[in-house]
């Protein structure tokens, strides 16, 4: 929960520097957030190549792998199915758009935009974005709780870039490979789920 805490004071200074517009404009308007992430992404590479144990769970596992990735569909559409009944203003498939971005928050919520107007983007914006958050502050507690898997499946599509860190930290180096390969099946599926549930649903 430190570790946690840790993170989410960084961001909190962070929101809070932006919002002053004091910091130089060098800084607002370079995307180092994504040097960041290339930094972190090369570490966690280097980590998951170095430590065989990664690989025979990924030998072992075989085609169960991909039960990893429908583990986390079936469990996202079933959450905001559930969810929606909260929400008489939305529609179904307008929540169930909002769920298929799986984190994936920058695509996700453009094609939602282009295809049911601006509102409903911005909601899907923002929950995936809270839906990542979540995972980098919840990770220790999901892991302790529920299992190793569980980082992961809260990750969703993010479990193959700004969330793997704390997963490989929670869950251990030899699910890295696993968070990943759920992380690209799942990316991989959000225009087509979007486009699907909000074209043909």
């Amino acid at each position: 929960m430190k570790n946690s805490l840790i993170i989410l004071a960084f961001f909190a200074v962070g929101v809070a520097l932006g919002i002053s517009q004091k910091l130089p404009d060098m800084m607002m308007k370079t995307d180092f957030s994504m040097f960041a992430l290339y930094g972190l992404m090369f570490l966690v590479g280097i980590g998951i190549g170095a430590d065989r144990k990664s690989w025979l769970v990924m030998r072992k596992m075989k085609l169960k792998i991909f039960l990893v990735p429908l583990g986390v569909i079936l469990g996202t559409m079933a959450g905001t199915a559930i969810i929606s009944l909260l929400l008489p203003e939305l529609k179904l498939k307008e929540v169930l758009a909002v769920g298929a971005g799986f984190g994936y928050y920058s695509l996700s919520s453009l094609l939602i935009t282009e295809i049911s107007g601006a509102e409903l983007g911005v909601i899907a914006l923002l929950s995936n974005i809270m839906r990542e958050v979540f995972t980098l502050l919840a990770t220790p507690l999901l892991v302790q709780y529920f299992g190793k898997l569980a980082g992961i499946g809260s990750a969703g599509a993010t479990s193959m870039d700004t969330t793997l860190p704390v997963i490989t930290r929670f869950s251990g180096k030899e699910w890295s490979i696993i968070s990943v390969f759920s992380g690209i099946v799942l990316t991989l599926l959000v225009p087509v789920f979007v486009t699907f549930i909000l074209k043909f649903f």
